[in-house]
């Protein structure tokens, strides 16, 4: 069982910013795709952003660049998604998730349904 370690998440004004964690297992962790997914009540989880830890590429989803920013710590195994500038379309629970074949999917961003292991999500809520 690989347990995704989630972190961040609350309650802001527009405007505000949060900053996400999620911690990986070490083996889980190296020459592999970690992503940020997001889902609205009702909708199917969408990629909000993703990338290799090794390979250093990143997706972001167009609607969050320029506000969002993926990072990383390798020595803890972690992936960090700084959101600035947080508007009230963004409010979604925010799920973590790791390991897939294809960090981005076929060319149009991650899929969801390729990421193997998932955090348990963290509300975010954004109010204007």
């Amino acid at each position: 069982q690989v347990h995704l370690v989630e972190s961040g998440g609350g309650s802001v004004q527009a405007g505000e910013s949060l900053r996400l964690s999620c911690r990986v297992p070490a083996g889980t962790y190296y020459r592999n795709c970690v992503g940020w997914f997001r889902q609205y009540p009702g909708k199917e989880r969408e990629a909000a952003a993703a990338l290799h830890t090794s390979g250093g590429a990143k997706y972001y989803r167009q609607s969050v660049k320029g506000r969002f920013t993926l990072s990383q710590d390798n020595g803890q195994s972690t992936v960090y998604l700084q959101m600035d500038n947080l508007k009230p379309e963004d409010a979604a629970v925010y799920y973590c998730a790791a390991d897939a074949r294809r960090c981005f999917g076929m060319g149009n961003g991650p899929i969801a349904a390729e990421y193997n292991y998932w955090g348990q999500g963290t509300q975010v809520t954004v109010s204007s």
